[in-house]
């Protein structure tokens, strides 16, 4: 399913047509982390480097996506399905979702790179509190401490990321891409590292057809259209 996820992502970069990806669950569940069977299984180092390796490729392909990937999350959001939810850009969730890092409660760490974007979006004292206890929290405390971006209607959480992923096709896709690509490489470095890459970035689009026709509708009050040129 990883493999899955990776090729329908990179379809989605590819099609010009396709102005965001959302990744949802069912009604009930998003995901409620792996297979534990799975997890028994692997018994060395080498083992476990290839069986997180499948996990940092898919949150790594999402991450690095040029275009924003939405979570709509139902259900339950555990471990494994909680730290692919992170590597979103956004998370939305119905009310009567429940979300967890359980590795503390099995003896491992969590090892698809929540212990680095979890205390990144909530901050070090929460994502600690979580991971340390290894207890489930619900859609209100997640939303309290910015764990997801949107608390809606239990059962409305796909239909809410289709809505903002409406909103994100009226803007410019060299935009999108290019913030996604300043913020997430910006939070990695030092402030004048960062504000160089911005500065790269933001002389880069001002030479492209999308600048032109932006500033022209707006001046001329029209709606714009894109091209991602």
């Amino acid at each position: 399913m990883m493999d899955e996820l990776i090729i329908a992502a990179r379809q989605a970069a590819a099609e010009p047509a396709a102005r965001a990806v959302i990744i949802t669950g069912g009604k009930e569940y998003f995901s409620a982390g792996a297979d534990l069977n799975d997890a028994r299984a692997v018994k060395s180092p080498p083992a476990a480097i290839d069986y997180f390796g499948r996990w940092h490729r898919l949150n790594d392909t999402l991450e690095k996506l040029g275009k924003p990937v939405i979570a709509a999350i139902e259900g339950f959001c555990m471990t494994g399905g909680c730290e692919l939810a992170l590597a979103c850009d956004i998370r939305v969730a119905g009310e009567g979702a429940s979300f967890a890092i359980t590795s503390s409660r099995i003896g491992t760490v969590a090892g698809a790179g929540g212990t680095q974007r979890l205390p990144r979006i909530v901050g070090i004292g929460h994502a600690l509190e979580l991971m340390f206890s290894a207890d489930t929290i619900g859609a209100a405390e997640a939303y309290r401490i910015g764990l997801i971006n949107r608390l809606v209607p239990a059962g409305t959480a796909l239909a809410q990321a289709q809505k903002m992923a409406a909103v994100y096709e009226k803007r410019a896709p060299l935009s999108l891409a290019l913030i996604k690509r300043a913020v997430r490489q910006g939070v990695q470095m030092d402030l004048a590292s960062g504000l160089e890459l911005e500065t790269f970035l933001v002389t880069a689009i001002y030479g492209t057809e999308d600048k032109h026709e932006g500033i022209s509708a707006f001046l001329e009050k029209r709606e714009a259209s894109f091209k991602g040129r």
